[in-house]
């Protein structure tokens, strides 16, 4: 059982890395994907972004892609499927880490002890590289631990550790010039 004249056109356009491989791979297989996806994440909002997930990681590892190993539907079906099941995982993670209370214990400072400067933070991380704001975002404003960060963000955990000390590093030069 070969492989039709599309799938080999799409295979070839991978190994090049012509991005005119995404969109015959989108036109072609995005509604299969989308329904295996959806039968794992059975949310519609979780599917959407596994299947563009999925896209993305199709793209990154198009160079992975091994003809003689499997057909091309079967090596994307595989990624669709992992990145539904980590989603949901993701999704059901997050979900049961949610506290609700009403009050917190966190100690308030008064606001006339407060520095403009420390209300300003969120402005000050946005004027870092992208690459830093995401990862500070992640830690301090979505309350990811490191580890989590690293799985969510699909970014290695050193990384991870690199970026938060360099984006802490450049925060420090807007309160201690």
């Amino acid at each position: 059982m070969g492989t039709t004249p599309t799938e080999q056109k799409i295979i070839d356009l991978l190994e090049k890395g012509d991005k005119r491989a995404l969109n015959l791979l989108y036109e072609n297989y995005s509604n299969s994907l989308y329904g295996v996806i959806l039968k794992i994440a059975i949310n519609e909002e979780i599917a959407e972004d596994a299947l563009q997930e999925t896209f993305v990681k199709v793209w990154k590892n198009a160079h992975k892609y091994d003809p003689s190993k499997a057909k091309l539907f079967t090596w994307l079906f595989r990624i669709a499927r992992n990145t539904a099941i980590d989603k949901l995982r993701s999704f059901n993670n997050r979900y049961q880490k949610e506290v609700q209370i009403d009050t917190s214990n966190v100690y308030i400072l008064p606001s006339s002890n407060l520095n403009q400067d420390v209300l300003d933070i969120k402005e000050h991380v946005g004027r870092l590289e992208e690459k830093y704001q995401i990862v500070l975002d992640a830690l301090f404003f979505q309350g990811m631990t490191q580890q989590e960060a690293s799985e969510e963000l699909d970014i290695p955990l050193g990384t991870i550790k690199s970026r938060l000390k360099i984006g802490l590093r450049e925060l420090k030069k807007v309160y201690n010039p």
